[in-house]
């Protein structure tokens, strides 16, 4: 298929108004784990326990409720939409909805790449939605533990875990500028205004010290061959509570988390697509 073919087929694509609503169904559904994640994290920080605070015990306490698998299942689709709408982005550029008919594509390389990491995240979240639906889903910090495990092994599995560990702390870095710096408002139809842009400095940037802090423990975990250290977020969030001050940490975390979950709602609703 020549290359003007698969963005004629991509353009018709992302005209479809069935096909963006579900994918803003994505960023929703991104919001309820964040504020699931930021609800672990404070009964964390009040000693009552939570789970694991992650992806997989948000996706956990999802299960748990009435109607659960019926809301993963929602939630999978809207991921796997948002996902392909970012493979979208990769082939004709950014914001495709508003491209409509244009040929011209001038996103720079760096932009389809990262298009490209969140479509593979969107479907492995989606993917972990799916099994915790049907009744299989695991711990996401068992699973990266003993992947860790099995890398630590040789020289350059350690190498590519540093790798990793380098590159999740960049995007933690690049999150937290994103923030702070109010660039997210250009991902709005909407100019902002003092409650959207304080949840999105708070979102991005308490999100960003996250994946930072995660980084940092995989390439610690690997240099010192523990891969105990590098189950996730779950083990990034323990550490803080478990330094000085930590209760008082966890709630800060639990807040901008919760703050990343409001934005995300934002997004569904005003995200330019």
């Amino acid at each position: 298929m020549s290359n003007t073919s698969v963005h004629g087929a991509v353009d018709k694509a992302t005209d479809s108004k069935a096909f963006e609503y579900t994918a803003r169904i994505g960023f929703a559904a991104s919001g309820v784990l964040h504020l699931l994640v930021a609800l672990i994290i404070l009964r964390l920080a009040f000693g009552s326990g939570g789970g694991n605070a992650d992806q997989s015990g948000a996706l956990a306490t999802v299960a748990k409720q009435p109607g659960g698998s019926l809301m993963l299942w929602v939630a999978a689709v809207g991921l796997v939409a948002l996902g392909l709408w970012r493979v979208a982005e990769a082939v004709v550029g950014s914001k495709p909805g508003e491209r409509s008919g244009q040929q011209k594509d001038d996103s720079p390389a760096w932009k389809r790449a990262k298009s490209i990491g969140l479509a593979i995240v969107n479907f492995a979240i989606a993917f972990s939605a799916a099994k915790f639906a049907m009744g299989s889903g695991q711990s996401s910090g068992q699973q990266n533990a003993g992947m860790s495990a099995e890398l630590m092994q040789s020289g350059w599995g350690k190498t590519l875990l540093i790798a990793v560990g380098l590159g999740i702390a960049a995007v933690g870095g690049y999150h937290v500028y994103k923030g702070a710096s109010k660039k997210f408002l250009k991902d709005l139809r909407v100019s902002g205004g003092t409650g959207i842009t304080a949840v999105g400095i708070t979102g991005y940037v308490a999100k960003g010290l996250a994946l930072a802090g995660i980084g940092v423990l995989v390439i610690m975990a690997s240099l010192q061959s523990d891969p105990s250290k590098s189950t996730g977020l779950d083990a990034a969030i323990k550490a803080v509570g478990a330094a000085p001050f930590g209760k008082i940490l966890l709630i800060l975390a639990a807040l901008g988390l919760a703050a990343f979950g409001a934005y995300s709602f934002v997004r569904s609703r005003y995200g330019r697509m």
